[in-house]
């Protein structure tokens, strides 16, 4: 299986967040720190991101991915939703 990788990483709150970025405009800022659902075993926390620009996004809440975040999540698991997040048309 072809990972999909994150275009910046970065130290969050003693854990590590990875932000990714498609061709669509949305893309998932991942987190795994003491503050996410997940950490105690292990897992990640996915929420759905759209870009204002290239360095500027919001989490956003209305696509058809979720409502709110994605939690204890697997690495694969990630992975299979940044596939489906890649694949939602622009708006």
């Amino acid at each position: 299986m072809t990972r999909i990788t994150p275009v910046r990483t970065n130290s969050l709150n003693g854990g590590i967040q990875k932000i990714y970025k498609f061709d669509n405009g949305y893309g998932a800022s991942v987190i795994k720190n003491a503050y996410s659902y997940g950490w105690g075993d292990d897992l990640w926390e996915l929420a759905v991101i759209k870009f204002k620009d290239a360095f500027d996004w919001e989490i956003v809440y209305d696509t058809e991915i979720t409502d709110d975040v994605v939690v204890y999540l697997t690495e694969d698991e990630v992975q299979e939703i940044l596939k489906r997040i890649r694949e939602i048309e622009k708006r």
